[in-house]
């Protein structure tokens, strides 16, 4: 809890590191309210892959997640298409390196702020998405994100490839119906959606490895 505090400082001066969001976590695979303290989540967007290294490598921040921490997994993506603003920027707008085509495993977040008085029924809404979404043949993980409690909330998956994503996105009956409900109640203030290519991958999500597995 103190790092969530103490890390941001040194995040903001970190050399090479565009963009950046320390993030807590919901408890088990579910996207529900509910917090686990004992996890969390680094979202960084970096200028190079040596930043990356040296920030791994030197970083009093990385020092102390390798000394504390019981599990960690690293994952480095590549952005496939994105769409939307988080805290007014689009954090992927200068990544060059896109595939043009990709056929592996496929990472999904999105991430929203909402309006205040959209909150009810947003949290309303979710069960239902989080048990299809858990449910959803193809989806190797999932968990809550958020920055905020409840009022800016994002959600991070792998999926077995695109067209297991696309099945959750438009053949999910309560997928769908939230989304039209988002549209039609203009329920975000913010939103981002973003697929990525895992290109490399180290250590463990909940003792395996999410995606050879």
């Amino acid at each position: 809890m103190r790092h969530a505090a103490f890390d941001r400082p040194l995040l903001r001066r970190t050399a090479g590191l565009r963009f950046w969001r320390l993030l807590g976590t919901g408890r088990g695979r579910s996207t529900t309210p509910g917090a686990d303290l004992r996890r969390w989540a680094l979202l960084a967007v970096w200028r190079s892959e040596e930043d990356l290294e040296g920030f791994l490598r030197a970083s009093p921040v990385a020092g102390r997640w390798r000394a504390e921490a019981r599990e960690a997994w690293h994952v480095r993506l590549l952005p496939l298409a994105a769409r939307g603003r988080w805290g007014g920027t689009d954090p992927f707008a200068d990544v060059s390196a896109r595939p043009a085509e990709w056929a592996g495993p496929v990472a999904v977040l999105t991430r929203a702020a909402i309006r205040p008085g959209r909150l009810v029924a947003f949290y309303r809404s979710v069960p239902a998405v989080d048990a299809s979404l858990r449910d959803q043949e193809g989806c190797l993980r999932s968990v809550g994100m958020g920055e905020w409690p409840l009022a800016r909330q994002a959600t991070f998956s792998l999926w077995r490839d695109q067209a297991a994503v696309h099945g959750f996105a438009y053949r999910g009956a309560a997928h769908r119906d939230v989304i039209a409900r988002v549209r039609a109640h203009n329920w975000y203030s913010e939103e981002l959606f973003a697929r990525f290519a895992p290109y490399a991958q180290e250590g463990t999500w909940d003792g395996s490895d999410p995606l050879t597995a």
